[in-house]
């Protein structure tokens, strides 16, 4: 049975993260499941380690799609634009339904606040996050599938992801590499929290779980360490608009800030990390 056909909510509460269950229900619908990379997602939910910023839902879904795109695509580059451009259909779906895309918009919850958090689970406003996966959970595969089968005409011959360069630096194979292509620019080129930053968490975590079988991959020292490289680069700024000083309209507006040498240092960092 498809994951479309299950019962997100039960599932919701099985796996643990927004990021985890989307990544683990897109996989599924594409008939491929990828359970370590899956749990390696974990550290997304709460918008990036909790920390307010895209809703885990869509990192864990830009990951599906990317996998996907890898698969589907004959060669690397068409692969990076094509996980791009999924990803922001993604988004524009995702937008739809929650009105932000933002995880504080939508739980009002500060998840670096104890009192914050308790106040989330007292009353009971968690329960809207197992609402909105449920609802969004066929729209979800709808818009996944429906931006990997568009016809791409409008890529650019060599597209680039800052999130992929991390992923090339960091040792990553193709596959993992296309995995990340659609956090380019803040997730789908929106200028939101840092996709570089996620793409390096995520491997990171992914090294980690590699290591711990069943376990779940939040928390772990791999990406709090990459955390703090990443806040000692960019003096604690997230959003993508504002380290890359641009929001970026096109994926060849992306491209070339990056051939340009743009995040140059901040990549390094967060590959040695």
């Amino acid at each position: 049975m498809k994951a479309s056909q299950q019962d997100t909510k039960k599932l919701f509460r099985k796996l643990g993260s927004c990021s985890h269950l989307f990544f683990y229900i897109l996989n599924r619908e594409f008939g491929h499941p990828q359970e370590t990379e899956e749990r390696a997602a974990d550290p997304l939910a709460g918008g990036i380690m909790r920390m307010g910023y895209q809703c885990g839902m869509l990192w864990g879904s830009s990951l599906a799609v990317g996998a996907e795109s890898f698969r589907r695509s004959q060669n690397r580059d068409q692969a990076v634009g094509l996980a791009i451009k999924a990803t922001q259909h993604l988004m524009e779906s995702f937008s739809n339904r929650a009105k932000s895309v933002d995880c504080l918009d939508i739980t009002g919850c500060d998840f670096s606040s104890k009192i914050s958090i308790a106040k989330y689970f007292l009353s009971c406003r968690f329960l809207s996050c197992f609402g909105l996966a449920e609802k969004w959970a066929p729209e979800a595969i709808q818009s996944a599938t429906e931006g990997l089968s568009r016809e791409q005409t409008d890529l650019p011959q060599l597209p680039i992801s800052c999130a992929s360069e991390v992923a090339k630096k960091m040792g990553a194979s193709y596959q993992e590499m296309v995995m990340v292509a659609g956090f380019a620019g803040g997730l789908g080129l929106s200028g939101n929290g840092c996709g570089a930053l996620s793409a390096a968490i995520w491997l990171s975590t992914l090294a980690w779980c590699r290591k711990q079988p069943g376990k779940y991959g939040y928390p772990n020292p791999n990406a709090t360490n990459t955390l703090k490289a990443f806040y000692s680069a960019t003096d604690y700024e997230v959003l993508c608009h504002k380290i890359s000083g641009q929001r970026f309209k096109t994926i060849d507006d992306h491209t070339e800030f990056i051939k340009n040498g743009g995040c140059g240092k901040l990549i390094n960092a967060l590959a040695q990390s």
